[in-house]
């Protein structure tokens, strides 16, 4: 996400933060995606030839498993304390973005550069978001500090992944930085058009259900009442009546 973008949604990540119930299903929406990221980051190091970035691998993996748990835990506790009729909020995942870990990437199919310069680029979009929702969150205390320690962690992986990217890859540094950035940004593009079509469908049926259908309603009562026969007719008749030939 663009800078210019997250200063254009941080009204909204506001209200949205600021919501018991928004903020403890975003909360278990990143957990999720901590555990998958931490999956994928284990088949990544099976697959690596190098010892030294299996072991950082194997090291990010776990701390993704740990970030999961921590977001898990405070989610599921915020989530408890709300009445019933306040656990069906909605989904604002394009508003207030997570980490997206490795779910845009085949790992089996990568290699260890291009595979090092997307991670890169997702823990660096996900440290600044997380920055940004820890700020807004000063009347919770609980959930601000999750952040700042998940925080710590997002930093060391921002910064191991661009060494190793330097280290196995350097001639090729730039070139799969803008490759990774290109597929993100077009991923993400295809996300917020499913979002918006899910949005604009929920409104015009919406629409048709108040525009159409109550005026097709109105006329059929207006028809029935005309008629004064029909149904309600055929349920005066007594059960006698129906044995009768007149």
């Amino acid at each position: 996400m663009s800078s210019l973008l997250r200063t254009a949604l941080r009204p909204a990540q506001a209200l949205i933060w600021n919501n018991q119930a928004l903020r403890a299903r975003n909360l278990l929406r990143f957990a999720e995606t901590e555990a998958d990221g931490g999956r994928d980051l284990v088949r990544a190091a099976e697959l690596t030839a190098d010892p030294l970035l299996r072991r950082l691998l194997v090291v990010h993996a776990n701390d993704e498993r740990r970030h999961a748990e921590l977001f898990r835990r405070r989610g599921v506790t915020l989530f408890c304390s709300l009445p019933a009729s306040a656990r069906g909020a909605m989904r604002t995942d394009w508003i207030t973005p997570g980490e997206r870990g490795l779910d845009d990437l085949k790992v089996d199919a990568e290699s260890d550069a291009s595979l090092l310069a997307f991670v890169h680029l997702s823990e660096k979009a996900a440290a600044q978001d997380f920055a940004a929702y820890r700020d807004l969150l000063g009347a919770d205390p609980s959930t601000r500090a999750v952040f700042e320690e998940i925080l710590k962690d997002e930093t060391f992986h921002m910064n191991y992944t661009l060494a190793q990217l330097n280290r196995i890859a350097p001639k090729r540094r730039g070139w799969l930085l803008w490759r990774a950035r290109l597929g993100r940004l077009w991923n993400g593009y295809l996300r917020l058009a499913s979002a918006l079509a899910g949005l604009i469908s929920g409104v015009m049926l919406t629409l048709v259900y108040f525009v159409l259908l109550a005026p097709f309603a109105w006329l059929a009562q207006r028809e029935e009442r005309k008629e004064g026969t029909g149904w309600k007719r055929a349920r005066s008749l007594s059960p006698d009546s129906m044995k009768r030939q007149y």
